[in-house]
C-alpha cells in the first residue's frame, strides 16, 4: 500500500475537482447539476472527467444566470447514483490519489451527501483545499483575495474560470501547480510536508488537507 504522504509532489496523483450545483448546501434540498475532474501527475494530465448531473429538481433563475447551465441541459442528464460508481472509478484508490477543490469543504459536503443519501461508502481521500494553501504560500501584497478567478489570474492559468465545472477545474490544475512551484523555495517536495507547511503566511489557522 502506497504511503501518500512519504510521496514526491512530483509523483503524487491529484485528482482536480469542480461541481456546479443549484444551491449553495446540500441540507437546503441542493443539488450536484456538473462534475468535472481532471486528473495529473508530475505535470502532466492522465484524463478527465466531465458530466452533468440531473438534481431533481428545477434550477432556480440565479443558478442558471451564474453557470449557463439550464434545465433543457439537465432533461438527459444521469442522476447522482447512476454518476457516482463511474466518479469513484476515475478517481481511483484513496491510497493512490489525493482529492484538490478550490474551497473544498463546499465540494466535499456535496459529494459526500450523495454518498450517504444513496448508501454508498466514502473513501477515505486525502483532501487538499487550493484556497487554503495559497493563503499559505502568498502575501496579502500579491493577491487581494483568494478566489478562483484571482489566483488564476495570478498563476497565468491557461483556463479562465467561468462556473463550468470542467474549465474550474483546469484553472485550479494550474494554480496547483503555481503553489507547487512556490513550495518548492521552501524545500517542501513530499505531499506530507505540503500537508503541514508551518508558514507564518497563513491567513487561515484551518488545515491545509482534510
Amino acid at each position: 500500500m502506497q504511503n501518500i504522504g512519504e510521496t514526491l509532489l512530483s509523483d503524487t496523483t491529484f485528482a482536480v475537482l469542480d461541481l456546479e450545483t443549484s444551491g449553495g448546501s446540500p441540507k437546503s434540498g441542493a443539488g450536484i447539476t456538473e462534475i468535472g475532474v481532471v486528473k495529473v501527475r508530475g505535470g502532466i494530465v492522465l484524463g478527465t472527467f466531465q458530466s452533468f448531473i440531473d438534481p431533481g429538481h428545477a434550477l432556480p433563475a440565479f443558478i442558471t444566470q451564474l453557470t449557463g447551465i439550464t434545465d433543457d441541459m439537465l432533461l438527459s442528464a444521469p442522476f447522482i447514483d447512476e454518476v457516482l460508481p463511474t466518479l469513484f472509478e476515475f478517481l481511483g484508490s484513496p491510497d493512490e490519489t489525493v482529492l484538490v477543490a478550490h474551497n473544498s469543504p463546499f465540494d466535499m459536503s456535496f459529494l459526500k451527501a450523495a454518498a450517504i443519501v444513496h448508501d454508498y461508502p466514502w473513501p477515505k481521500y486525502e483532501t487538499v483545499d487550493t484556497a487554503r494553501l495559497a493563503r499559505a504560500v502568498l502575501d496579502r501584497d500579491e493577491v487581494i483575495n483568494c478566489k478562483l478567478g484571482t489566483l488564476a489570474e495570478f498563476f497565468n492559468a491557461e483556463t479562465s474560470p467561468n462556473h463550468r465545472a470542467l474549465d474550474d477545474a483546469l484553472a485550479t490544475v494550474d494554480v496547483l501547480h503555481g503553489i507547487i512551484e512556490r513550495l518548492a523555495g521552501h524545500k517542501v517536495s513530499t505531499f506530507e510536508e505540503m500537508r503541514n507547511f508551518p508558514s507564518h503566511k497563513r491567513r487561515s489557522k484551518r488545515p491545509i488537507s482534510e
